[in-house]
């Protein structure tokens, strides 16, 4: 690609220079979608997140120009999807609905959900480790333990306790 002749040359410089322009590129896009194509929100994002890293890595490694603009325009079309799907969840509640896990309520005052710890396939350590995590000192003030959307586990925990925060959470009725 740049030194024919010097192969370790050709690779040293074409490591830097790819790796530099693609993330140049990746830089410039999210600048452009903005900063929700980095996020966890839905399965969409996490698979374009991680598709966006490996497409990176490919192009700081191809040997050849048709290569490099193939992943960079592979890139692209993950944040031009990722933007679409977004205002597309946005406009419809069908979209939302295939493209979102419900958020699952795991525990409620300070009591296990068997059933939804067994669907969800969370272990009562995972639930435990968690409520350390986020500072419980007693199970009696724990509010509500939830598995997020996204795969995270949200731990409410206090006195007082707003019913709205688990608006839309499978399991709260």
């Amino acid at each position: 690609m740049f030194f024919p002749d010097d192969i370790l040359l050709d690779v040293a410089v074409r490591g830097i220079v790819l790796t530099v322009v693609a993330l140049i590129f990746v830089v410039f896009t999210i600048r452009i979608v903005g900063l929700r194509s980095l996020s966890k929100m839905t399965n969409f994002d996490f698979v374009s997140t991680v598709a966006t890293g490996s497409l990176l890595a490919s192009a700081a490694t191809v040997s050849e120009w048709p290569a490099f603009i193939q992943c960079l325009v592979a890139i692209m079309f993950l944040f031009v999807a990722q933007y679409v799907l977004a205002k597309m969840r946005k406009s419809t509640d069908n979209v939302e609905n295939v493209l979102s896990n419900k958020p699952m309520l795991l525990m409620r005052d300070g009591v296990m959900d068997e059933a939804a710890l067994k669907s969800a396939r969370v272990t009562k350590s995972d639930v435990i480790a968690k409520l350390r995590e986020s500072n419980a000192l007693s199970l009696d003030k724990v509010r509500a333990v939830v598995l997020e959307s996204t795969g995270d586990i949200s731990v409410l925990h206090g006195d007082t306790f707003d019913d709205r925060l688990l608006d839309n959470v499978q399991g709260f009725d």
